[in-house]
């Protein structure tokens, strides 16, 4: 019903499109209900930059990157009402034929007004929202759905795909997380040596990753003050030039 409730007016490239709903009874006899989308022949994004084989180049993780911001932009900003996704993740980014992404599950998505929308202090005592690791801190210490809980996690998500390690990998313990471990690499200037190996078989510009790579850290800040919002974002990767070299 979540899912329904969000997706019922909204429309846009970046999103998943509903074909129709389904009410039925399953093979036991008990109510099936289910939303039919349209089909995404080249699966989810998790499926890609995990996979043992992974042959997303730079160019198209830079379109990826700046689909789910136009889905997000749209989400925030400019479809009426203000709808947090709340679990912003890459199984949850859906790849059609021409490999543009599609931003789906909404069922933990949350309405809200536009005065809510980057809000995040109020208490709730709503179940907390979103997945391991793409979650805010925020959301674990009770606090309100805020758009800045959907910017942290694309934060995140943008700094797995540049690094192609996951928000949970063990190697994170004792207070590393993806965010610092990039935040580091930035302060140190060793960025080549945290990117996913499989970009450094191409003639990368480094400064092209150094600039996604700020885009990730500071849009995944602990506190939800210091995280950029999706227009910053937007004017950020539209108005600078990201390729390889040629």
């Amino acid at each position: 019903m979540a899912e329904c409730e969000a997706l019922r007016n909204i429309r846009h490239r970046n999103l998943v499109k509903v074909i129709t709903a389904c009410s039925s009874i399953d093979f036991q006899g008990n109510d099936f209900k289910a939303l039919v989308y349209d089909f995404m022949p080249n699966g989810n994004l998790e499926s890609w930059l995990h996979s043992v084989d992974c042959t997303l180049d730079l160019v198209q993780r830079i379109s990826i990157i700046k689909d789910v911001a136009c889905a997000l932009d749209y989400l925030h900003c400019r479809c009426g009402n203000v709808i947090v996704h709340c679990d912003l993740k890459p199984s949850n980014i859906l790849l059609d034929a021409d490999m543009v992404a599609h931003v789906g599950d909404f069922g933990l998505a949350k309405i809200l007004s536009l005065e809510e929308g980057s809000y995040a202090n109020a208490s709730s005592s709503s179940i907390i929202r979103g997945t391991t690791g793409y979650a805010p801190p925020e959301y674990g210490l009770g606090n309100e759905v805020s758009t800045s809980g959907d910017m942290y996690s694309y934060g995140i998500l943008l700094l797995e795909m540049l690094t192609g390690k996951k928000p949970v990998d063990p190697m994170f313990e004792g207070g590393l997380g993806l965010h610092s471990y990039a935040r580091r690499a930035l302060a140190d200037g060793c960025m080549l040596q945290i990117v996913d190996p499989v970009l450094l078989s191409e003639d990368v510009n480094e400064n092209c990753l150094i600039s996604l790579v700020k885009v990730g850290v500071q849009c995944s800040n602990e506190s939800p003050q210091d995280r950029m919002d999706i227009g910053t974002v937007i004017h950020k990767l539209f108005g600078t030039t990201f390729a390889s070299r040629s």
